[in-house]
């Protein structure tokens, strides 16, 4: 198995981890609401917990409002019993048929604790870009040292995982960068 091989067989696990950082980066707030606060929450129904995107319609009629319009009147208690034992920072009100969630403008404390937030998923992702580079570094190492892969393949390999390596940790930078501009705003 020649170096690139192995650098290459990690590139699926920094995807995965770059998805998942925009997955979490997604469930913070910014100034402008999004569907993805409440669309996985989830709701107990008769014991059997489900998304709330699969019980009703999630619209943005104004920037800090969310209205949800359940399939089923029976899901209304349900639905607004998971939203206010959740932590998402808005007041939900039934309204007849829909439940309407009202956020209270970002405080600039709550932002700063949105920054936090933002900046630990930052380091989780980025921890987990370490650990895939020391994994192959550990397994470019071995090969070298049982024969497998020439010493200057080691150098290149060491050379060419680092680009790997820096160009996902650029994507992850720009990632936040972009949400915590929307924090701020």
């Amino acid at each position: 198995m020649s170096y690139q091989e192995i650098i290459k067989k990690i590139k699926p696990e920094l995807e995965k981890t770059l998805n998942f950082l925009e997955g979490e980066i997604t469930k913070i707030r910014t100034s402008r609401v999004s569907i993805s606060l409440v669309e996985n929450l989830q709701v107990d129904l008769l014991g059997q917990k489900t998304f709330l995107k699969q019980l009703g319609a999630i619209s943005i009629p104004q920037a800090r409002q969310i209205l949800i319009q359940p399939w089923d009147k029976s899901y209304l208690e349900p639905i607004e019993k998971a939203i206010s034992s959740s932590n998402i920072g808005g007041k939900a009100v039934v309204d007849k048929e829909t439940i309407r969630i009202s956020f209270p403008p970002l405080s600039e404390e709550f932002r700063k604790d949105l920054l936090r937030v933002l900046s630990e998923k930052k380091e989780q992702a980025k921890r987990t870009v370490r650990h895939w580079r020391e994994e192959v570094w550990r397994e470019i190492q071995e090969k070298e040292r049982g024969g497998e892969i020439p010493e200057d393949d080691k150098f290149r390999a060491k050379d060419e995982l680092q680009d790997l390596i820096d160009e996902y940790n650029k994507k992850i930078e720009e990632m936040v960068e972009k949400k915590k501009k929307e924090i701020i705003e």
